[in-house]
Order: C-alpha cells, then structure tokens, then sequence
C-alpha cells in the first residue's frame, strides 16, 4: 500500500509543508512494508509450532528519523515502539499500557523469561555490575506504578558528539545538555532528508517554516531543558529558569546524577569538572567558568 502527502497526519514537531508531507507518505509507506514482513515472520513461527511457546518483542532504537526526533531526547526522539507478544500472559492481550520503560529493560525481560539469572561479575576491579533495567513481564499480567525513566545520548556519528542525559518522571521531562555551547549536530542521513532540506531552504530564503521551532533554536539550547507534560504536551516552554520549578529542577537534577553515578557515566563530571577514579571516584573542578 502506498500512501500519499494528504494521509499523513503531520506531528506537531514536524513542520507541515509538501517536502515533510512526502518524507512522512514514504515512512507511512516503508513501515507498511515491514508490517507486513513481521506478519510473514510470525506466520512461519505459527507453522513451525513455536507460537505458543515464544516471546514476541517489537521495538526499535530511537525515536522518529525527524526534527527533534532521532538523536535528540525530546519525548519525540525517545518514543519508541514497543509491542510485546507473550502465550502465557491472555489477560492483557491487545492492552496498552502506559508505564515508563526503556530498552534498558529488554536483557531482564529475556532473562527473566528463560529464568536465567544474570552472572556476577566485575569490571577493571569495580563493584559487581548490575542491570539497570527491569523484567517487564509483570506488565503483561497488571498494570504498573513505573512512573520514571531515563535516556542517554552521547553521539550518532562519530562527528556528532553532542552528550545529553535525560528523565521522565511524571509527566516532567528533565534534559542536561553537557555541551550546549556548541551547535546541535545533524546526522548525514539526516541532513540530505527532504524535510531538513525543506527547513534550510525556508530559512535560508527568509520564509515561513511552519515548524513549532527556529533552526537557531534547534542548534544552541539552554543547558537545562524542563518541560511539564501535563500542561505543555509539545514540549514548548523550557521552564528550567522558572523560579515556581527550582525545587523540581533541583530534585531532577539530583534524580539524574544519582543515575549517573549509578551507571558508571562517564560524563558525570561534565562540563563543570573533570571524573577522576584515585583514590576514589569524584569530580575535580575545572574553573572554567561556563
């Protein structure tokens, strides 16, 4: 099936003129086309007897290939799909739920599925490591409280560093851009695509974008970005600076270094100072007076 620019429904993202309208018809397309290629897949599953026996899993890595989508955490470059498929988990079937999940969440739910439990083990001499992500099969039997996720981005390319960190929790997304002094980078796939073409045309040329941003906006950000989901589902006002949120802002921003230290970031430091392990680990100041 083939789908034409007056189908797609143009999300608020993603400015609506002919060139993104297009770009949106061929995705709608191509994911057509891989819809029915998993429905092929699941038929052979079917006639091999493996239906009632095996765990399905739909996913995929980041966010839309669009404006503030892939590479960016945005909610709009971390929504991704996620469908799972289990014989021994009816009650369920066909639910949506809306839990906060990750893909830090698909090794424990694999694991969790063949009762394997996960090796001890250590790294360079450190504490034992341990998955920060959660089996997600008690999702398929109730519905449940996680109200809290986090995401990471350090580069695409090998040219486009550009490390953020990011929380949800609620319906308040929390963003540390650890470099936002420089430029946003944008991926070569990226670049060449009809709709960011359309937005440096239209930029270039003094028109209208009919997109919900400015390239200038898009490339250099605050360094903190808060965004309250349920008053601002577009994600339109950074209220980082605003004196109402300081205590929010303050418990995100412990919320996400803990993460951090939690993990093992190696960024945990940055850009205010510099991550050194002897004789334990801490951040050294730098002074640079960013």
């Amino acid at each position: 099936q083939h789908y034409s620019p007056d189908q797609v429904q143009v999300p608020y993202f993603v400015q609506d003129t002919p060139a993104a309208r297009s770009d949106l018809a061929a995705q709608y397309t191509t994911i057509g086309r891989m819809d029915q290629g998993i429905g092929l897949v699941l038929e052979e599953l079917h006639h091999a007897g493996f239906s009632n026996n095996t765990l399905v899993i739909y996913t995929s890595d980041n966010g839309i290939p669009f404006p503030s989508g892939r590479t960016n955490l945005y909610w709009s470059g971390t929504a991704e799909p996620l469908l799972i498929s289990s014989p021994e988990h009816p009650a369920r079937w066909g639910q949506v739920s809306d839990a906060f999940v990750s893909l830090l969440d698909l090794t424990p739910t694999v694991l969790d599925w063949f009762s394997v439990p996960y090796p001890s083990y250590s790294l360079f001499g450190k504490r034992r490591v341990q998955l920060t992500g959660k089996s997600l099969l008690p999702a398929l039997s109730s519905e449940p409280p996680w109200a809290t996720v986090f995401a990471s981005q350090s580069l695409h390319e090998v040219t486009m560093h550009y490390p953020m960190r990011a929380v949800q929790c609620g319906s308040l997304r929390f963003i540390h851009n650890l470099q936002n002094l420089t430029p946003f980078p944008i991926d070569q796939d990226f670049y060449v695509s009809p709709t960011f073409q359309d937005l440096l045309n239209r930029t270039q040329g003094g028109q209208p974008t009919h997109w919900n941003k400015t390239l200038h906006s898009y490339y250099y950000r605050e360094r903190w970005e808060l965004y309250d989901h349920s008053t601002d589902p577009t994600e339109s006002q950074n209220l980082a600076s605003d004196p109402r949120y300081a205590q929010v802002l303050q418990e995100l921003q412990g919320l996400l270094l803990k993460w951090q230290w939690a993990t093992d970031d190696p960024w945990v430091c940055m850009p205010d100072g510099v991550l050194e392990d002897k004789p334990s680990p801490q951040c050294r100041p730098l002074h640079h007076e960013l």
